[in-house]
């Protein structure tokens, strides 16, 4: 019989096996609690191999980063906000992040991970810089647009805009267990899930629709 030659491992396959590990790891444990010798057993590699690929464990932690931004953020880019309405798009925008957030909770924290960093290891990052580009000139299309049809009474701007729907939904996720304890409140509960959904789109949109009422 012909001598037929192993198979290559498939590099990429491989590599986003490593970084699927690598997200759970970091986010259970943090940048500093996390071991690479914990991924590589879980997936059967070696700690070599993981670092033939990222360099190093801060290498592969940012390449996780880079990735669960880029989830968002791709995400983000399928949403088809032209056809809608501006408040419309934006409530759309807003309900998508508030939903991400609910369903992603490693994202939230991960995010949590890197502040306690002080943000250091994106600043390596210019494919970070680029990916969070896209969702400013998406809410900065909406804030003009509903300008420019006369629904929209503020000069805030697309980033300040991004902040007010990221915050909200953001906590709701990270300080869940915190202050569901505190407050005796399921926050996972269906009815308190959506309440809250339509609570952060409406006082947004309400912002932005009444600024110049409020003013006067």
């Amino acid at each position: 019989m012909p001598h037929i030659a192993p198979r290559k491992p498939d590099a990429e396959k491989t590599r986003q096996n490593i970084l699927a590990v690598a997200r759970q790891e970091f986010a259970e444990h943090g940048l500093s609690g996390a071991r690479v010798d914990a991924i590589a057993a879980r997936i059967s590699t070696t700690k070599r191999m993981i670092y033939y690929y990222f360099g190093s464990k801060e290498g592969l932690y940012l390449a996780v980063l880079e990735q669960v931004y880029g989830g968002i953020r791709g995400l983000e880019q399928t949403l088809d906000l032209d056809r809608l309405s501006p408040i419309e798009a934006l409530r759309q925008m807003i309900e998508f992040t508030f939903d991400y957030h609910e369903q992603n909770p490693d994202f939230v924290r991960l995010v949590s991970v890197e502040n306690i960093h002080h943000g250091a290891h994106l600043k390596q990052s210019e494919t970070l810089r680029n990916l969070n580009s896209t969702v400013i000139a998406s809410l900065a299309t909406i804030l003009e647009r509903g300008r420019t049809a006369g629904l929209f009474h503020t000069d805030i701007d697309a980033v300040d805009l991004h902040m007010m729907i990221s915050a909200p939904c953001f906590y709701r996720v990270s300080n869940r267990y915190t202050f569901g304890t505190l407050f005796a409140r399921d926050m996972g509960a269906p009815e308190v899930r959506e309440r809250h959904k339509r609570m952060i789109a409406d006082s947004i949109i309400g912002y932005l629709v009444g600024c110049a009422t409020i003013a006067a």
